[in-house]
Parts: C-alpha cells; structure tokens; sequence
C-alpha cells in the first residue's frame, strides 16, 4: 500500500471529500474558497455523472413555490432540512447559477431550469471554477473504508491510503449503481458503529402484476390525464392529477414517484397498497352513466366510450383487468369503475432503478455541522443522509444545500480544532 505522499510530494494537509456530486461538489468549493487545501476523490472516470443523468431530459435545478410548499416536500423529515435550506434554499440556489454564469427561467409548472435546459454547461462552469481555486481530483479511487486511521483506496495503481484533517463523505444513496451510487458504503460506517437506516428504493415504479395479454399490449404507453388517490393504514392521504406509465409489471412515472414513499412503506406495514386511478377527473359519474347508456349501434365498445366519454384503448384495457364481462355491459358498474379504477401495488421495484433512494445515515447520527458524533472530523452529506423528496428539483436542491452546509461545518470545526491552515485563493471564476 502506497501513501498518498509518495504520489504527490508536497504532502500537503488537506480535506478530503469522497464523492463527486452535487453535495461533494458544493462541500468542496466552500471550502476552496476559503483557502483550503481539498482533495476530491470518486470511484467513477468522472464527477457529476447522475448529475448529467438527470439532466437529459431538461436540467430541472430547482422549483419556484413558496418556502412553505418547497419545505413540505420532504415529507417527515422536513424538520432535519429546513435548517440545510435556510442556510441555501432554492433562491440562493438560483443566484449561485446565474453566478457560475448560467441564466435561470420558470416553466409552466413552476420548476427551475437553466436557459439551454442542459446540465453539462453548468458542470463544466463549476469544475472549472474549482479547479482554479486549486481542488484536486482524483478519479477511480473506490473507497474501502479505514486503514489504520487513514483513508483507504483501490486504485488502478493499487492501494492507497491517505490521511486527511477532515472529511466529508457523499458518496450518494443506492440508486443507479452504475454512476456511481452503490450504498456500498453502509456497511463501513456500520463497523464504525453509526447509525445508518436501510437503505430503500424512491421515486420509484411498483409492481402489479398484469394479465400477460394487457402487458404485452399496453407496456411502455403513457397512461395521460388520471388522478390518483390513496389513503394509507395510519390515514395519511394522496390525491393528484397527472400521468403515469404502464410498464410490463406494474406503474411508475412522475404521478407515482410523487407517492412513492407512501406506497412504499404501505407494501412494507401490510404487503400490498391499494391505489384508485379516476380515469375520467372532470367529468361526473352521472354525466358518464347518462353518456355511456346511449345506443352505440355499429360501434365497438372501445369506439363508443372514446367518442361518448374520451376513454382511450389504455384506459379500457384497465378497466379490463377489474371487471367482468357482465360489469362491462352494466353502464353504472362501468362508470363506478372509470371514477374509481383499483389498482394493488405489491412491492416496489428494485433500489438499482429508482431515481433516488431513502435510508442513510440518520440525523442523530450526526450535528447541526453534519459531523458524526462519534467520529470527530468526518461529515455526511447528500443522498447519504436519510432523507427523501420527490422529483421536480426538491433533491437536488437538498443535495446542494446539504454540501453547504458540510462545507461550512468543516470549515468551524477545523477551526476549534486549531487545524484550519489555508492558502491565497485565486477567486478568478
């Protein structure tokens, strides 16, 4: 095992941060700029590969509503980051951006996004910034854990191991093993004795269970203009307008990942939860009863209830899978059924296709600076920590926030500890 001195002469006191995403990106330009010597390492070829994952489909950095609104995003844990978005929230988000020289507008909807609606200009603005004030990066160094108080690396070169003054940890959650977010890490910092809770899939799809002649006929078709409702065990509610898609199992999509979490720990408490789809939001039972009554004629069945009540081929082929051919025929078990479709979900798909994960380091594990208790030095931040949000810009902007806010913390404690040696900055951005 080779040191990290033997490679780089000047063996320098620095800061580690393992993790190249939003958080370890953000932890360590605070520190960078207050002239801190910090060294980024990351298993990958490079940083901010989910990152620019998420981007492809339009860079969605953050949203515009009411602080109120934003904060209720979270969920039960809102109380653990509303302190993270008082330091950083989505305003000041937006201001960084416009910093880094990349303009901002608000959609219909009300989320955030960069002009050119791409992630890769604003990550090649922020790298550079980084590296000018002097961050070194260290690519394909997968962290083993701890050696003999130092940091422990495979390397293509080898083993490595470095000492650090302090660390931040962001090595991401259990979604998308393949840029890099493999939860590998759980188990190191459960040795060490931390606190760390499951680690869980979110903003996920779940499982159904189809009859084979509706999955090998409707699979991958988006399932438009739905709303969803759900009441789980313990009487928390959901009901949303919305879309979603039908895959070969079972749902996922943007209507669905915004209950996830519910859905998910229903399935947990009970084996299954039960969703109702109103396939027609707008429109009432007794106008839908009045309309599907009328003699169709010549027309099929799937032609009279498209032209009699904008029910689709998708939508018939659910109705399908719940009703008999006798309630088919029975226009008020019909119209019963399109404002009140059910659907059970039976398990949530696998962690590795989530977009996100819930579980992580707890938030008693560690204090108001994101520093573990028990291990002084050595802070958390990003999808590490047990949190979760839906997608529209509520998870990364928590991940930016989060990094912040372990950047800062670094910067005190090392401070107390009488260890906070800098150098000038070139603040040229």
């Amino acid at each position: 095992m080779i040191s990290l001195a033997e490679r780089n002469q000047d063996n320098h006191q620095a800061v580690a941060i393992i993790g190249g995403g939003p958080a370890g990106l953000m932890a360590a330009e605070v520190l960078s700029q207050a002239g801190v010597k910090v060294d980024l390492y990351d298993a990958m070829p490079s940083v901010g590969r989910k990152f620019l994952m998420a981007g492809k489909g339009g860079m969605n950095i953050t949203h515009s509503e009411s602080f109120d609104k934003f904060l209720s995003r979270y969920g039960s844990g809102r109380a653990n980051i509303k302190p993270m978005l008082d330091t950083f929230g989505p305003e000041a988000l937006r201001a960084w951006v416009r910093d880094l020289g990349i303009e901002t507008f608000i959609g219909s909807s009300g989320k955030v996004f960069p002009v050119d609606m791409k992630a890769a200009p604003l990550l090649r603005a922020w790298l550079h910034r980084l590296r000018v004030n002097a961050v070194s990066f260290y690519m394909r160094h997968q962290w083993l854990g701890w050696d003999d108080g130092g940091l422990h690396f495979l390397t293509p070169d080898g083993e490595v191991k470095v000492r650090a003054d302090a660390v931040v940890l962001a090595l991401g959650g259990g979604s998308w093993a393949r840029l890099g977010s493999t939860g590998a890490w759980a188990p190191l910092l459960a040795q060490k004795g931390v606190s760390v809770a499951p680690l869980q899939p979110s903003n996920c799809g779940f499982d159904v269970g189809w009859s084979e002649f509706f999955s090998n006929r409707f699979a991958g078709q988006p399932l438009k203009s739905v709303q969803a409702s759900f009441v789980n065990s313990v009487g928390d509610e959901f009901c949303q307008l919305g879309e979603l898609v039908v895959t070969a199992d079972g749902v996922e999509g943007s209507l669905i990942y915004k209950m996830s979490a519910l859905l998910r720990d229903q399935i947990t408490a009970s084996g299954t939860a039960l969703i109702y789809l109103d396939l027609a939001p707008g429109k009432d039972k007794r106008f839908l009863i009045g309309s599907v009554s009328k003699p169709r004629g010549k027309n099929t069945v799937v032609n009279h209830l498209r032209k009699r009540i904008g029910i689709d081929s998708l939508k018939i082929g659910l109705l399908r899978e719940v009703l008999s051919k006798q309630d088919f025929d029975d226009p008020i078990r019909l119209c019963e059924t399109i404002k009140a479709l059910p659907v059970k979900l039976v398990a949530a798909r696998p962690i590795d296709e989530a977009i996100s994960s819930a579980g992580g380091v707890t938030f008693a594990a560690v204090d108001e600076r994101l520093m573990i208790r028990s291990m002084p030095g050595v802070f958390c931040a990003g999808e590490m920590l047990d949190w979760e949000a839906p997608t529209g810009g509520y998870l990364l902007t928590a991940c930016f926030a989060s990094g912040r806010v372990a950047g800062e913390g670094v910067l005190s404690w090392l401070q107390t500890e009488g260890k906070l040696l800098t150098r000038d900055v070139n603040t040229t951005k």
